[in-house]
């Protein structure tokens, strides 16, 4: 039988460039201990990088660019498959992933009905916070992630423009699917949003 180190090389060898790794994929292998060393050992020879914590990837480089990294959004979506988990993205994130704000968050938060988390990725932080079942049965694309967006803002403080914006979002979503997840969402985001399709709301600038 070959040895753990062996056989764990022979995976990853077979792996696409920028591929992610965790100790968890050599499970039945060998022992967490010899696992991690295994991990620990193709680190410290270049056969694979130390992404965060419990995190690796497989080295890719553009002859541009230089080396590349997988993204944080990749990360979380690949823990959720892992962990047969939801994840969904939340306030500035959100925000973000709607194309509501161009400032790039230096904080990724998003919400889990799996175990809760931080990462550090590079100088990103990943945090995955725990939440209702509630909260992750939002059925549109589009109006979920307006909904888990507006959440966490203050929408007071929310100008015309972004108002606009949200409608326009809004109003590319299947309607039974809007009605369905504005009865899941809080009582001030339902009627911060009825009130966008009310022409005289659009007063501040």
């Amino acid at each position: 039988m070959k040895k753990v180190h062996t056989q764990i090389a022979d995976q990853i060898a077979r792996k696409k460039p920028g591929a992610l790794i965790f100790p968890t994929d050599f499970r039945g292998i060998g022992t967490e201990t010899a696992i991690k060393q295994a991990l620990f050992r193709m680190t410290r020879n270049g056969t694979i990088r130390r992404l965060a914590h419990g995190i690796y990837h497989t080295p890719k480089t553009d002859s541009i660019l230089g080396e590349l990294k997988p993204g944080a959004e990749d990360v979380v979506n690949m823990i959720a498959k892992k962990e047969k988990i939801h994840i969904v993205p939340s306030g500035a994130n959100a925000m973000n992933m709607l194309g509501l704000t161009t400032q790039v968050p230096t904080k990724l938060v998003y919400l889990t009905d799996g175990s809760p988390r931080k990462l550090k990725i590079g100088k990103l932080e990943v945090r995955m916070k725990a939440t209702s079942r509630k909260r992750l049965s939002r059925v549109g694309k589009i109006s979920s992630l307006v909904i888990l967006a507006l959440e966490e803002t203050t929408l007071d403080q929310i100008g015309d423009v972004t108002k606009s914006k949200i409608k326009g979002l809004l109003e590319q979503e299947d309607p039974r699917k809007l009605k369905h997840d504005l009865s899941l969402a809080p009582a001030k985001v339902n009627d911060f949003i009825v009130n966008l399709f009310k022409p005289h709301t659009m007063t501040k600038k």
